[in-house]
């Protein structure tokens, strides 16, 4: 059996269908456990991907679709992670891992010491996954209409 490999590149103008509907497909089932739709899936794809801040991840072959998405905005302290996800039936394949290793990589090439994300409390999957990544939890937060739990990883320098 072959190894799959794959590639993370940044998002260009023709892949913002792809993103939307990967990411649509990948916050779907939170929407009951939220009772809205989670900011990621209300995102403005086309902007993000103009300012150059979504990275997507496929397969290494000629025209694979799109499996992985990652959206990383530098801050003048932290490099901030505002969305990530991965096509719902390749999860526990690596792929999230990959983009989390993807951003701290972005992050130490912009001399950034920390990453810096949050998720909704309700999303009780992220709230185990983010700590076994090396991620620490730094607050509770109730902002529009979403209940979030802040999370931050020291970067080696």
């Amino acid at each position: 059996m072959t190894a799959v490999t794959y590639r993370i590149r940044i998002a260009g103008p023709g892949d913002v269908e792809a993103i939307r509907n990967l990411v649509r497909a990948a916050y779907r089932d939170y929407v009951p456990r939220i009772g809205r739709e989670p900011a990621p899936m209300a995102a403005d794809y086309e902007q993000l991907v103009d300012a150059g801040v979504v990275r997507v991840v496929a397969q290494d072959a000629e025209d694979a679709p799109i499996v992985g998405v990652l959206v990383i905005m530098p801050m003048p302290d932290h490099l901030f992670l505002e969305t990530i996800a991965v096509e719902p039936v390749l999860h526990g394949r690596g792929i999230g891992r990959l983009l989390m290793a993807h951003a701290e990589d972005e992050a130490y090439v912009m001399g950034l010491p920390e990453i810096r994300l949050y998720t909704n409390g309700r999303m009780t999957e992220n709230l185990r996954w983010y700590p076994r990544l090396g991620y620490e939890e730094t607050g509770r937060h109730h902002e529009d209409g979403f209940d979030r739990v802040y999370f931050r990883k020291q970067l080696p320098t």
